[in-house]
């Protein structure tokens, strides 16, 4: 793992500038002060330095507005002259970004750690809804590193882990008001964990592999023939391409199993989770089947064979091979969900390009998902979920001075010690 520290010391860090020059990655990164608004809704109007729409492949306003009413972005642009209802956060040497998606994480029980239903070997009709520990410590961590949308699935005990919810960091609110959508997929694991405690035919690849075409058959007969299956219901879902699949594997045999099963047989709205280790090596074939790839918590390898042995930058591998909507994975609690900006941060380090890595955080994931039209990006119309940064976001110097969520501030560096 590579420590923050060894980070801010690298000189190689001037690859998270984006492009900007020394001295403005460098800028005095202390907290800034401005008049703290907690739980006022808008009308709310934001100038800052630097506002990262994440709308297109450079969407960099310097300086920006952005102007925030009724839960959503009314304006986003240049500063201009505004009425007097608007309160006010005018921070000059602030940045701006979209809230950060994580599509992998656990940490949405509140520290009963992964939720597992171990009976059977496929839980199609499993949900972690009821697991589901709103604002819970966790979540308000999360909240106050810019993590505003959560994707909190089961674990990865059995080979269909079950369905998941796709809800937001707010910091004091009730399960009705976190929820962006629930099911928000499903989650699969396809190699490795569950073979640890599969039994049976969960015991080897090739048993997983036809356990999840069996079930997977079942749902496909359903959907063809519009039966209603009560425990196969969510799962027609998927194969009828309502809700996308999040799929655990890792190393180049999970890679190119995951996306022969779910894009080549079944042509589901799949999205292959982790890839790490030498997973990379499938990169081209992930890429040529048109698969998103959620990437982490280990973003790097170091690959030895016959012919090689070098480190290798996997966020890299994946994004040069043209894999479509790349994004990025705490797998938290395995990395702690407040540290997810820090795997854009190391990869950026290593050589992947700054700003695609920011999109890996907040675009890419909501495309994966289908959720762009509500989140991922500043645009007119969208939820007002935004973050106020002392500087480079991948810069780990940088902290997050305010987090907005649905127009309403969740977190203030001013407060922080009510949060913790």
């Amino acid at each position: 793992m590579i420590s923050p520290a060894s980070l801010i010391a690298a000189s190689t860090m001037l690859a998270c500038s984006l492009d900007l020059p020394a001295q403005d990655l460098y800028r005095d990164t202390r907290p800034l002060v401005f008049e703290h608004i907690q739980g006022v809704a808008p009308p709310l109007a934001i100038r800052c330095g630097r506002l990262l729409t994440m709308a297109d492949s450079n969407a960099i306003l310097d300086p920006g507005m952005l102007l925030l009413r009724d839960g959503k972005i009314e304006y986003v642009g240049a500063p201009i002259p505004i009425s007097a209802d608007y309160q006010v956060l005018d921070l000059e040497e602030a940045w701006v970004t979209p809230g950060l998606i994580d599509l992998h994480s656990h940490i949405q029980t509140g520290g009963w750690g992964d939720i597992n239903e171990m009976v059977m070997p496929t839980n199609e009709s499993y949900s972690t809804r009821p697991t589901i520990v709103s604002s819970n410590p966790g979540i308000r961590r999360a909240c106050s590193a810019g993590v505003t949308t959560l994707f909190g699935i089961p674990g990865s005990g059995t080979s269909i882990s079950g369905f998941g919810v796709l809800y937001k960091t707010k910091t004091d609110a009730d399960y009705e008001d976190i929820v962006l959508q629930d099911p928000g997929g499903m989650k699969v694991a396809q190699t490795h964990n569950p073979e640890r405690n599969g039994g049976d035919l969960g015991a080897t690849r090739a048993g997983l592999s036809w356990l999840l075409e069996e079930v997977n058959d079942r749902a496909v007969a359903a959907r063809d023939t519009n039966t209603f299956v009560p425990s196969l219901s969510n799962l027609t879902r998927i194969q009828a391409g309502e809700l996308p699949v999040l799929i655990h594997c890792a190393g180049n045999d999970g890679v190119a199993s995951t996306v022969r099963m779910w894009k080549g047989k079944y042509d589901t709205r799949c999205i292959l989770s982790h890839g790490s280790f030498d997973g990379w090596h499938a990169a081209d074939y992930v890429a040529a089947m048109g698969v998103p790839v959620n990437h982490g918590p280990r973003t790097y390898n170091i690959s030895f064979g016959i012919r090689e042995g070098r480190f290798v930058n996997t966020s890299k591998a994946y994004t040069d091979a043209g894999v479509p909507n790349f994004s990025l994975t705490t797998d938290a609690g395995v990395i702690p969900q407040e540290e997810f900006f820090l795997q854009a941060t190391v990869s950026a380090h290593f050589g992947s390009d700054p700003y695609q890595m920011l999109q890996a955080l907040t675009i890419n994931p909501a495309k994966s998902f289908g959720i762009e039209d509500s989140v991922g990006s500043l645009e007119v119309g969208k939820d007002a979920d935004v973050v106020i940064w002392s500087g480079d976001p991948l810069d780990p110097r940088t902290s997050a001075l305010t987090v907005i969520i649905d127009g309403a501030i969740q977190y203030s560096q001013a407060d922080d010690g009510q949060w913790f």
